[in-house]
């Protein structure tokens, strides 16, 4: 492992230097990874593993649109692409990528074929977080192991095929064969992480669940949302409320913090906004601050998980989501990132 200091503070992180590719081909060289679930994870997971040289097949429903997305990627049907049940009985790995629902429904035929020695591989700690509420509790038998790439499986396959890689962050739950920690490790360098740091599987659904529900999606839309309400309930035209909210901040500015941090960010905008955003930035941590602490707590109570696990399992969730997921995609804020979208230099 190498060890890194992150302001002052030491932790041990697994690089590609130290854990090599051909070191992680090696590791895995007998194993057949049977990822189930061809989704958001899956796709990304699977081609990236493909493509570094391990033995993979993909588990999916049979006459379904992800079942002809792995067509269209390249799986063969009866070589390399399966339902379900033949993927888990062929594996040695199994790569458990379905939605948090789809865990639980399918759990009883997963689980009957996890055969002493194998190993159980989730990206999300969620299904043996809240084991009480999904049911899922593996044999004593198997390893239960964990990497979850800080990102989306589109991101995941995005940077691997740029050369880069999407950080991960890696647990052991179960260690049956003594041989969980370099699984885990290898799989880690397998699907494109640029570096692996150390979790459990608590930890990682309560940091995601928490991410999610805040900066990463639930807090920014609430953001954004209100910024460009403000500017428009003021005069400012759609265009310029959102090249202000939205536009400068992921086409100019994010990229930025990305390449050297808020720091090198701030330090390459002008000395206006510099003092602004140093005047302001503490008044919205102070503001926000009591939303993030009753968040974690909900999520650490298992609130957020009973609520997801609820509304997933209704028959008419689908529906549901998309009428959700069209409210914001018709609000005025997103028909102006639309139209701003197709202005880009690149689109013209």
């Amino acid at each position: 492992m190498a060890l890194l200091n992150f302001g002052g503070v030491e932790e041990h992180v697994i690089t590609r230097e130290e854990f090599p590719l051909k070191k992680a081909q090696e590791v895995l060289k007998d194993e057949t990874i049977a990822v189930i679930g061809y989704g958001v994870q899956g796709p990304g997971q699977a081609l990236n593993l493909r493509d570094n040289g391990f033995s993979v097949i993909v588990g999916q429903r049979k006459n379904s649109k992800t079942w002809d997305k792995a067509k269209n990627d390249g799986w063969i049907p009866g070589e390399t692409l399966f339902e379900i049940e033949e993927a888990c009985e062929k594996g040695s790995i199994l790569q458990y990528l379905l939605s948090d629902a789809g865990q639980i429904s399918l759990w009883p035929t997963v689980k009957k074929h996890l055969t002493k020695g194998k190993a159980l591989y989730f990206s999300h700690g969620f299904g043996i977080t809240y084991k009480e509420r999904t049911g899922i509790i593996p044999p004593d038998d198997v390893d239960v192991i964990l990497v979850a790439p800080k990102g989306s499986g589109t991101s995941l396959r995005r940077m691997f095929l740029e050369g880069r890689g999407l950080n991960s962050s890696y647990a052991i739950f179960q260690d049956a064969t003594g041989k969980a920690k370099e699984k885990v490790s290898a799989l880690g360098i397998g699907v494109g992480s640029g570096y692996l740091f150390q979790t459990d599987f608590r930890k990682e659904v309560f940091s995601d669940l928490t991410g999610e529900r805040g900066t990463l999606m639930g807090a920014i839309q609430g953001i954004f949302a209100a910024q460009y309400e403000v500017l428009r309930s003021n005069g400012h035209s759609p265009s310029e409320a959102f090249n202000e909210t939205v536009e400068e901040l992921t086409q100019s500015l994010m990229p930025l913090v990305a390449e050297n941090g808020m720091d090198w960010m701030y330090a390459n905008c002008s000395t206006t906004a510099q003092r602004g955003a140093l005047d302001w930035w503490k008044k919205f941590r102070d503001a926000s601050k009591p939303v993030f602490e009753e968040l974690y707590s909900e999520v650490a109570v298992g609130n957020e998980a009973q609520r997801s696990i609820d509304s997933n399992s209704q028959d008419d969730y689908r529906e549901k989501l998309e009428e959700e997921l069209k409210e914001l995609r018709e609000s005025e804020m997103w028909q102006a990132g639309s139209t701003v979208r197709t202005l880009r230099p690149e689109n013209n």
